[in-house]
Order: structure tokens, then sequence, then C-alpha cells
């Protein structure tokens, strides 16, 4: 007896937990029913809010989804303008599950399967909206006009998934790294011929700068020349006229101050040798020094 009563214990247990779940915040559940999607009078599933929740027991399964606001960050994807030029464009979506059922049947529940579907639905209006315009009309002012048919056209074709979406934004627009690198070496070459061109300018300025200062070094040069010799010119005129004045005054007290700078010049060299006569006008000072 005490061990039937243990067993039906166990069993309400078992039963009282297998009845019941618990649906975390953030989230949202549905119950299926032999595999079925559980549905009320109004033959509309029936969603679970956060918090605890009963269940037919053992037959019953659980599916929570989250109700949250998801971010598809895509990779980037190569679209084709209306020029037929190609760019490389990185977007991402905003997006939600508003109807539970349609996201368990379509998408089977699956967070990244649904992101999959829904970016290539995305990519899709986002094709269609680059193919029918040029590059300067998406680069210029015409982004939010296409985001927002972007938006639309998403919404629409998510809805078969039971997603809403929210918001549709492109990121980035590039071009092919082929055609980056080919116009990056043409910017490259033009700003090189640019700068040689400034570079020859500034040369040529140079050049011209150059030979005016060496003009007016010339010129300042033989204006200091010529002011040089003026000066010399006139110095040699005024010591000339000095030595007149002195050799009118005492002819002979010059002429022996003449002779005296002579010797001195002369003999200041000892290795010097000098061939003269003993009666020569050079010694007419030295002869009466030495007869006195």
């Amino acid at each position: 007896m005490k061990n039937f009563s243990l067993v039906i214990l166990l069993a309400a247990i078992v039963m009282s937990f297998s009845s019941v779940f618990v649906v975390p915040e953030g989230q949202k559940a549905i119950v299926l029913l032999f595999s079925k999607v559980q549905k009320d009078s109004e033959d509309s599933a029936v969603v679970y809010s956060p918090g605890l929740h009963f269940k037919v027991p053992f037959f019953s399964q659980v599916r929570r989804i989250d109700a949250r606001i998801q971010t598809l960050d895509g990779t980037p994807d190569r679209f084709v303008t209306s020029e037929k030029k190609d760019l490389i464009v990185d977007s991402f979506v905003k997006w939600r599950v508003n109807d539970f059922s349609t996201f368990y049947l379509r998408a089977r529940g699956d967070k990244q399967y649904a992101e999959t579907l829904l970016e290539q639905k995305v990519n899709n209006g986002l094709r269609t909206n680059f193919g029918t315009r040029t590059i300067r009309e998406i680069v210029s002012g015409e982004r939010s006009e296409l985001m927002e048919e972007a938006l639309v056209q998403a919404s629409e074709s998510a809805r078969e998934l039971g997603i809403e979406v929210l918001d549709v934004r492109v990121k980035q627009i590039n071009l092919p790294q082929e055609v980056s690198s080919s116009i990056y070496q043409r910017m490259r070459a033009e700003r090189t011929a640019v700068a040689k061109e400034h570079r020859s300018e500034g040369q040529e300025k140079a050049e011209t700068i150059r030979a005016g200062v060496d003009r007016r070094v010339t010129v300042m040069l033989a204006d200091a020349e010529r002011n040089s010799r003026s000066v010399r010119g006139q110095g040699d005129a005024d010591a000339a006229g000095i030595y007149a004045n002195a050799y009118n005054k005492d002819p002979e007290f010059f002429s022996f101050v003449r002779s005296l700078e002579a010797y001195k010049k002369t003999f200041k060299n000892k290795q010097d040798v000098m061939v003269l006569s003993p009666d020569s006008d050079f010694f007419q000072y030295m002869k009466g020094a030495k007869a006195q």
C-alpha cells in the first residue's frame, strides 16, 4: 500500500511538472498539441506571454520564440545600377516576429534560417531599387527614398514569414575592388601630374628669384668695388698731399725718414744679399752716422 501511494505521488509530481511551463522575459511561446499549433476558438494560434502557463502533459510541446527586436547585419552584396555599374552595398535590417504561428511554420522557429530568408527578400528589394537608379542619384540625394521603398517591399515580402520589418538601412556603398583600384590609380596619376606641374612652376619661380638675387648681388658688389676704389683713390690723394706738404716743410728730414723706412724693409730678412757700391746714395745717411 505504501509503495502504491509513493507511485501515485511520484506520478502526480511528474504530471504537475509536465503540465506547466515558463516563458522567460523577452520571449513568447506557442504550444504544439500532437504536432499541431494550439489554436483558440477563433482559429488563431495561442501565443503565451512571459510567465507561468499550463499545458496538456506529455502530449504538448512548447516552442519559445524571441519576441524582441532583432538586427540582421548581413554580408555586403553586389548590386547593378541602371547604368550597368556594379556597387557593393552593405545594409542592415531591424525586424521582429509578429505572427508566431506563421513564423514557426514557415521558418521552423529558427532565427538563423529566418534571417537567411529575410536577407534574400531584402536584397531582392534593394536590387530592384538600385536597378532603377544611377550612381549619382543613389549617392546624391535619393538614398532615403530608396531605403523607404526597400522597407515597403521587404515588409510585404516578409509578412509571409510572420516577420515585421521595422527598418531597412544602407550603411555603406562602395565600388568593387577592381573598379576602386583603377579609379585610385587614375586619381594617383592625376595627382602626380598636378604635383609635377606645381613642382615645375616652383622651380621656374625659384630660378627667377635666384636670377634676381644674383643680379642684385652683382650690382651691389660692383657698387662696393667702385666705392672702395673711390675711397682708396681719395686716401692715396690725401696721403700724397700730406707727403708733399711734409716734403715742402723740411725736404732733408723727409728724405731721412724715407731712407730709414727703406733700410727697415731692406734689412728685415737677414738672409738677403745686396751688392751695392759703398759710395752709393743708398747709404748716405749711414755714412754720416759712422763719421760722427
